[in-house]
């Protein structure tokens, strides 16, 4: 399919870097203008929770019936795909759900929406960013590889029901209910119309990154991974290659997380949100950087972050995926209860 787009002078690889970053433009540009952010419509103050929750749950359904859209027309297919493992590693997914959820209340922030706010000058931001991919790529590759061969060794054999599309009623009727339920959760959420309808724009560029990479950019001799937004591997991706640029080609998540960036940071101009942000103290330093490690190994272990494995992940009707979203949700709020009890016991020292 490559060859017939008439991409003669660039390879798979090479064109993916620069689709990869067109989308990473879209997600930063439209992610700082709604503030787009699923700890927010978790844990986050009561006023926001709702808005923000319909927005991320909005942008989810559309993310769902696009993918299996595609799937259905044939362009794509996930048999293959890592989230469809028949051994599913139960212990992985729900220590590393549980690790990012408590890791991105500490930070304030999933890592899509740090790196998003590193584009709007936010260095406590990028210091997070940093840490994290220190942290998944020693994970993935490095002195704590072992922990997570061990810990992912503890798997539940799912056979061939690895997702909803293996239950009855096939994959189209599962992600309607998935999109109805999603949507259900953006009723009276008191989001802006148009904010929702920026959200359903953003979950369109799942499908696209799915179909783009798996289809459009597919070339039989030589091949390139299937793959859509997400924010842990790539992050290791691009510390990677940008310490050994000359040794390894860039790849696609180097080319996404570059365009998130610039794509927030344009509008952050445009909308005079730009400013230059920094660290407090020693104690939210301390706070954000146990957040990063935290999110790091979690993300990891779960099979990604909030986008990896919840918006991009989901749609592909994976149990995996959906396990991962729901620990990183209990994470969060024990994290965020964890934190209100604490500062609860300190007021009333004070007062004493």
């Amino acid at each position: 399919m490559f060859e017939q787009f008439g991409f003669e002078t660039l390879t798979p690889q090479q064109a993916s870097v620069i689709f990869a970053a067109i989308l990473g433009l879209l997600f930063g540009a439209i992610g700082q203008h709604i503030q787009f952010c699923f700890r927010r419509g978790i844990v986050g103050e009561a006023h926001e929770r709702k808005s923000a929750r319909g927005v991320w749950f909005t942008t989810l359904a559309t993310a769902v019936l696009g993918t299996q859209i595609a799937v259905n027309s044939g362009w794509i297919a996930f048999g293959d795909h890592r989230l469809f493992a028949s051994n599913l590693p139960l212990g992985a997914i729900a220590l590393g759900g549980l690790m990012f959820g408590a890791g991105m209340v500490l930070t304030r922030g999933c890592i899509s929406r740090l790196t998003v706010l590193t584009g709007t000058g936010n260095t406590r931001a990028l210091i997070v960013i940093l840490v994290f991919a220190i942290t998944a790529h020693a994970t993935l590759k490095g002195v704590f590889a072992p922990i997570r061969t061990s810990i992912g060794a503890m798997t539940v054999d799912l056979g061939s029901t690895v997702s909803f599309g293996a239950l009855p009623g096939g994959n189209l009727l599962w992600a309607a209910l998935i999109a109805f339920g999603a949507i259900s959760l953006t009723y009276k959420s008191g989001a802006k119309p148009s904010h929702l309808t920026l959200a359903a724009l953003l979950g369109l560029l799942v499908p696209l990154g799915w179909v783009g990479t798996g289809f459009i950019l597919f070339d039989e001799f030589d091949p390139i991974a299937m793959q859509s937004l997400s924010f842990t591997a790539p992050s290791a991706d691009l510390l990677f290659w940008t310490i050994a640029s000359t040794a390894i080609p860039a790849g696609f998540g180097t080319g996404l997380i570059g365009g998130v960036v610039i794509g927030a940071a344009i509008t952050a101009l445009i909308k005079g949100q730009f400013e230059w942000q920094s660290f407090e103290d020693t104690p939210q330093t301390l706070r954000y950087l146990s957040g990063a490690i935290l999110m790091g190994i979690g993300g990891v272990l779960a099979g990604g972050c909030t986008v990896g494995a919840g918006l991009a992940g989901i749609p592909t009707l994976s149990f995996a995926a959906i396990l991962a979203l729901g620990f990183i949700t209990i994470g969060a709020i024990a994290m965020r209860r964890l934190l209100a009890g604490g500062q609860s016991r300190t007021a009333h020292f004070a007062a004493e």
